[in-house]
């Protein structure tokens, strides 16, 4: 059996970038092989993972790094890497089939990963060309073999004939007149999602010619963005544990952020007083706090909990006004980060942490609880910034089950709440069919049983909490990346009259 050396792309001199034969090469090892920096193959590995285990990056990555003692400016260097080229990876493969010659989806997938990785750090990142043009062969060379590092060599040699302004002017052409195909090769958005975003702006009262400000943000690495709960730490501690990068949030009081390095490595994080979590995210369970309900306000349920980032926070809240939360989430491993997340919330605070079909709930605990948060499960392509390889993952036909599965949490939420009591509908994606559609179909449904509701005005809530947050005149609250800087959050506040 030969080595890493030996596994070739094809033979030897084939440059196709395809598995063939393997052969040895006439070179001896020392001469054929070189090692790939650590960085570099921790972001290639992660790039590996999430194409052959559908695990996701922002999962993979950190323990990767703590496990190869990969920090600092290395570990900046790797995270940049994964992430950027996961979210570019439309726009290199259109690169990349320029300069092969060929559709991408014919090379052998791990030498189109290590490819997307040079296409990124000639285009995406601050590497000078014939670096990034080495350390991509080497990589190919050591992970496949010297077929393929020849044919990476040729197509990498092409890539850097051009500069970024010049390849996205070539693939933008390639794509035609039609200018929502030509952003999505250019923005690297699938077609059928940068349709669905251009229709989310116009159904949320902005304007078709954000487009492109909202693609390029969904481009932009985010700030890390952490939590303060409410109770257990002020904002004021955890700026000062975090260090001179760290900044206030822009618009919950709650929030930090970060300029980068590991939230795990913070005390206040570990022992579970502070978290990870995006401002939008904290801003629409502190709204569905605030929302003004009527009657007592005692007994607060997240309908699916997990991975339980807004539970703490609610569970936070509760613990300082004399309220509990339920907890309930449908998967066992993620009741069990739920718990986690709450690990630090005074027990009093928490009356339980479950699993179950919260389609069930309602139907079970009728009228049971004063404020319900039902966080939905959805396409998430209003967090394209933090899941970058989300957006290759989803696929129309999505669409049908998971709003099919919404208007079934959200009738069973408005059973599961009180009369007088706030139902918070949030999702985190824009796109029309799991936002505004989804809650017109199951206010309409629950009428029908007998459930008369009544639409808050998400946008007042919100401004008490952020004022100055730029939101069209309407009752539901739609956050956008480009505009607000957080994940596209979704949010609706329901009162049931009846």
């Amino acid at each position: 059996m030969g080595g890493a050396g030996d596994r070739s792309g094809g033979g030897a001199g084939d440059r196709s970038g395809r598995r063939g034969p393997r052969q040895r090469t006439a070179a001896a090892p020392s001469q054929r092989r070189r090692h790939t920096d650590p960085a570099r193959a921790a972001a290639y590995d992660v790039l590996r993972t999430v194409a052959d285990s559908d695990a996701y990056a922002n999962l993979v990555l950190p323990p990767l790094l703590r496990e190869r003692q990969i920090t600092g400016r290395d570990a900046a260097f790797a995270t940049e890497l994964a992430y950027g080229t996961l979210r570019l990876q439309g726009r290199y493969d259109a690169v990349i089939e320029q300069g092969a010659g060929r559709d991408p989806a014919s090379i052998d997938p791990e030498v189109r990963d290590a490819l997307r990785l040079g296409a990124h750090q000639v285009l995406g990142m601050r590497v000078p060309a014939h670096a990034a043009a080495s350390e991509t062969v080497g990589l190919v060379r050591e992970r496949v073999g010297a077929g393929a590092a020849q044919f990476a060599n040729a197509v990498m040699r092409r890539i850097t004939e051009r500069d970024l302004d010049e390849w996205l002017d070539l693939i933008g052409d390639g794509a035609g007149e039609d200018s929502v195909a030509r952003l999505s090769v250019t923005e690297s958005h699938p077609a059928w999602v940068t349709r669905a975003l251009r229709e989310a702006l116009l159904g949320h009262g902005r304007t078709a010619e954000e487009l492109p400000d909202l693609l390029r943000a969904d481009n932009a690495a985010p700030r890390v963005t952490l939590v303060a709960r409410p109770g257990l730490v002020e904002r004021d501690e955890l700026l000062a544990q975090a260090g001179d990068s760290a900044q206030p949030g822009r618009w919950a009081s709650t929030a930090v952020t970060l300029a980068g390095g590991d939230p795990a490595a913070l005390r206040l994080v570990r022992s579970g007083r502070a978290g990870v979590q995006d401002e939008g995210s904290q801003l629409v369970a502190l709204a569905l706090a605030d929302a003004p309900l009527d009657g007592p306000d005692a007994r607060w349920l997240d309908l699916c909990a997990g991975p339980g980032g807004k539970a703490a926070l609610l569970a936070a809240v509760a613990s300082t006004r004399g309220a509990r939360l339920v907890a309930n989430e449908v998967q066992p491993h993620r009741a069990r980060l739920v718990a986690q997340a709450l690990s630090a919330v005074p027990a009093e605070a928490v009356e339980e942490i479950r699993t179950g079909d919260g389609r069930r709930v309602g139907e079970d605990e009728p009228g049971g609880y004063d404020r319900v948060l039902l966080d939905a499960p959805c396409t998430g392509l209003g967090a394209l910034r933090r899941r970058p390889e989300s957006r290759w993952r989803r696929t129309p036909a999505d669409l049908a089950a998971l709003t099919a599965l919404q208007r079934e949490l959200v009738a069973s939420a408005l059973r599961a709440v009180r009369v007088g009591g706030v139902v918070g509908y949030v999702t985190c994606s824009p796109v029309l069919a799991e936002t505004r559609l989804a809650v017109i179909d199951a206010v309409r449904a629950a009428r029908k049983t007998g459930i008369e509701v009544q639409t808050l005005d998400a946008p007042a809530v919100l401004h008490t909490l952020a004022p100055g947050l730029d939101l069209p005149d309407r009752e539901d609250a739609q956050l956008w990346p480009h505009v607000h800087g957080t994940d596209a959050m979704h949010l609706t506040l329901l009162r049931r009259l009846a």
